[in-house]
């Protein structure tokens, strides 16, 4: 099992906040806690609570694993897709599509079993 890294956690939290163009105390308005406490957070230097972790998910519109791992996981659309694509894209691509889609399942397979 890995080990948290919450100075790293933090620096993701810093970094999905900042691309939204929000402030600290945006997101900790958003998330019910206090701009000192998500300073904190950001910095790595106090762990946060299972409640409040998915409020900055929630907030950020980001998952779980992006924020822990760093791995941004795919829409279940996408994953849709590579499970079943339609007909035509074989027919219009060939062997290059058929060979990507096995590829794309695999990073899947691997992103997931991480």
């Amino acid at each position: 099992m890995r080990e948290l890294d919450y100075a790293g956690m933090g620096a993701r939290i810093r970094q999905v906040r900042k691309a939204k163009g929000w402030s600290q105390d945006v997101l900790a308005k958003k998330c019910g806690i206090s701009m000192s406490f998500l300073g904190h957070i950001e910095r790595g230097t106090r762990i946060m609570s299972l409640e409040t972790f998915t409020s900055i998910c929630t907030a950020l519109d980001t998952n779980a694993d992006e924020i822990l791992w760093g791995v941004a996981q795919p829409s279940d659309a996408l994953l849709d897709m590579w499970q079943a694509p339609p007909q035509e894209a074989y027919e219009k691509t060939g062997d290059s599509y058929s060979m990507y889609i096995k590829i794309m399942k695999s990073v899947a397979e691997i992103m997931n079993g991480a």
